[in-house]
């Protein structure tokens, strides 16, 4: 995951391509089928990412290094956090600004944002360490303040 391209720009590209898959889908099939399409590949896509930084660690990722990688995705201001708590079993913080949202918005492509970045989230969980989960209430994306993010590691022993 060492490009010069940041996540932001990623994500751009990406939308551009994902907004005239979803509008063909949507014209043949409809709205639901368009956004379940779209949902479905951004989830496996989530899971991969997810276990391509895994990969490139000697042991099963905890919250510690999922904190020492999140710096991608807050690269060159795209997130603007506040880390509420750090450790390797718990990391809490919040999202004041998001850049991703307000380029769906300016791309005409608000009411899927969700789909195209916040849903990316927890599925990256997946393929990074199944034992780590996301609790998250609201986004703004979806029109709150700010986007809270509450990760834990749970173990089933």
């Amino acid at each position: 995951m060492s490009d010069n391209l940041s996540i932001l720009e990623r994500r751009r590209i990406e939308a551009m391509i994902l907004k005239n898959v979803h509008e063909v889908i949507e014209a043949r099939s409809g709205r639901d089928e368009a956004d379940a399409v779209i949902g479905a590949a951004v989830t496996q896509s989530a899971i991969q990412q997810g276990q391509a930084f895994a990969a490139t660690l000697d042991h099963a990722p905890d919250l510690q290094d999922f904190a020492d990688i999140l710096p991608n995705w807050t690269r060159d201001g795209a997130l603007e956090i506040e880390t509420l708590h750090a450790s390797p079993e718990r990391l809490d913080f919040d999202v004041r600004r998001c850049r991703y949202a307000e380029m769906y918005q300016e791309m005409g492509l608000g009411r899927i944002g969700h789909l195209l970045s916040c849903s990316r989230d927890g599925d990256f969980c997946i393929g990074y360490n199944p034992d780590m989960k996301l609790t998250r209430t609201q986004t703004i994306m979806k029109g709150a303040s700010h986007c809270d993010f509450r990760y834990r590691m749970e173990s089933d022993e």
